[in-house]
């Protein structure tokens, strides 16, 4: 946790605009376009109004962040049936059980009968096991290399036998290298997420600047830490440099958490999968070895995924959101017909889900930079 000082730094009014000078200093009359991959980076940008203070050349676009809205309807539909069998349990967050899917989501399933438990974390799913022997717990597991971690070492800590995972982690660095693939959107940089990188280091991207003459910076989640970070982007550009630097250096190192990607590496082989929204995108996904089969919920109750031809409703612009095609005001449905409490696209669900975000702060008074404490 930051002590009190630093967090006051981070948020230092003439800090944040002696760096915003500097941005547009570095800038010069040139356009560019910078593309973060963080629901966090997002908040903090809209939240903090700190799109107002840079120059109009100078723009940040939102990517696939947020995992809970890339997981495809078909794994909410396979979680949805699992809630519905007599003997189980299944677990998940908050977030997840409220997103959209054409099976309708995991709160509306509970509605109607589903045993659906929300947990804070896999451990609770766990306890839940031991404390209901009568019952087969399911935890519906989800989210990039920050929390694939703790399933791993869950299922290498011997969890009871009436536990196991739907599991569906997904990772950062293909989906940047896929993004980039598709040409949709010209990029000048990336703000690379800080909590996936404390996990699996600034190395791990470096081969994405070597394959497309791209920089990238790791930045943190304050203020200054974002408006650095796109500094450092320009500065890059401007010395005909193409490399991963790393402004959070209090939290990430360039190796990672050697003994998170350990763990994760006993547990799990790399494989395709599909991105809500995006489409499927190769080696960006998870999938348990075979020597832990016994804890895979899809094996265990023998789940059929159910493939659906069109995974957003048809007026839905989540797609292009995540790819940075669009904007939240770009969608017909955005804050008219979808809204957090009546979420028609998985964007709007999740707290780090950038409809969401920006349905929180657009509405706000102040559209100017602001550093409350």
């Amino acid at each position: 946790m930051k002590s009190p000082e630093n967090f006051t730094l981070y948020r230092d009014r003439k800090l944040v605009e002696k760096v915003a000078e500097k941005i547009r200093e570095a800038a010069g009359g040139e356009s560019f376009k910078f593309m973060h991959v963080c629901g966090t980076h997002e908040d903090t940008i809209s939240r903090f109004a700190l799109r107002s203070i840079l120059p109009e050349n100078v723009k940040v676009i939102a990517g696939p962040g947020c995992p809970v809205c890339v997981t495809p309807p078909e794994v909410i539909s396979a979680a949805i049936e699992l809630s519905k069998l007599d003997n189980v349990i299944l677990t998940t967050y908050g977030d997840m059980a409220h997103v959209p899917s054409p099976r309708g989501s995991l709160v509306q399933a509970r509605a109607k009968g589903g045993d659906v438990h929300i947990v804070y974390s896999i451990m609770d799913a766990v306890k839940l096991a031991n404390k209901r022997k009568d019952k087969q717990i399911v935890h519906f597991a989800i989210g990039f290399e920050t929390t694939a971690p703790s399933t791993a070492a869950t299922l290498l800590n011997n969890p009871p036998e009436n536990f196991s995972v739907l599991t569906y982690h997904l990772l950062i660095p293909p989906a940047i290298d896929f993004l980039l693939s598709l040409g949709e959107v010209k990029l000048d940089g990336f703000i690379l997420p800080g909590h996936v990188s404390t996990i699996i280091g600034s190395n791990a991207y470096k081969y994405i600047s070597e394959k497309w003459h791209i920089p990238q910076v790791v930045a943190g989640f304050e203020p200054l830490d974002v408006l650095v970070g796109i500094y450092m982007l320009l500065k890059q550009i401007r010395e005909g440099r193409t490399e991963v630097e790393n402004e959070y250096v209090r939290a990430v190192r360039p190796e990672g958490n050697v003994k998170a990607k350990e763990i994760m590496k006993k547990v799990f082989d790399v494989v395709d999968a599909r991105w809500r929204g995006i489409g499927t995108i190769p080696c960006s996904g998870f999938k348990l070895k075979k020597e832990f089969e016994n804890f895979d919920a899809s094996k265990k109750f023998e789940i059929t995924f159910e493939e659906f031809k069109q995974d957003l409703h048809p007026g839905c612009k989540c797609g292009e959101i995540l790819r940075g095609l669009a904007q939240p005001e770009d969608c017909p449905l955005f804050a008219k017909v979808c809204t957090p409490l009546h979420p028609i696209g998985p964007c709007m669900v999740s707290r780090e889900g950038t409809c969401a975000i920006v349905y929180k702060y657009s509405r706000s008074k102040n559209k100017k930079a602001h550093f409350p404490p």
